[in-house]
């Protein structure tokens, strides 16, 4: 099945198998790692991407459902002379310890600012409940969001 869609700005088009997730169109296909595999059965949130401006859990979108979407994964946020806010805000809070999920954890974090500017505790521990982190950094993601929203605001 040959389908079309925008993945990272630009114009895409692929054959696969119309079940085929999107998770491996972007690893496997397209040569994009950034994004992880973690569970296969969106529990854990390493291979959450935006798709039509909402966080998504690519191992259960199928090509089938790709055509004409809008698919930004953690490549296509912000460039390395130009960090999305939430990217820099990782930088500076060294969120990071194996690394393993957060892609998926910054692109759920956009998601959320996308939608709530000036998010409370509750509502970061809301939003960010499905993405898991096995090193256990969510005291410095939520610091991390929170200074993100700060950025953002300040931008405006």
């Amino acid at each position: 099945m040959q389908t079309s869609f925008t993945l990272n700005g630009k114009a895409t088009q692929v054959d696969v198998a119309p079940e085929m997730p999107l998770l491996w169109i972007i690893r496997d296909e397209l040569g994009l790692t950034g994004t992880k595999y973690g569970c296969g059965i969106a529990q854990c949130g390493a291979c959450t991407v935006h798709i039509d401006g909402y966080a998504q859990r690519a191992c259960q979108v199928q090509a089938q459902d790709l055509a004409g979407a809008t698919v930004t994964t953690i490549e296509g946020l912000g460039t390395l002379a130009n960090l999305h806010p939430v990217q820099e805000a990782w930088i500076e809070t060294q969120v990071a310890q194996c690394g393993y999920c957060q892609s998926g954890q910054i692109m759920q974090a956009a998601s959320l600012l996308a939608d709530i500017p000036n998010p409370t505790d509750e509502e970061i521990d809301d939003a960010m409940s499905g993405n898991l982190c096995r090193c256990g950094s969510y005291p410095r993601i939520r610091q991390a969001i929170r200074a993100a929203a700060t950025k953002m605001a300040d931008t405006q």
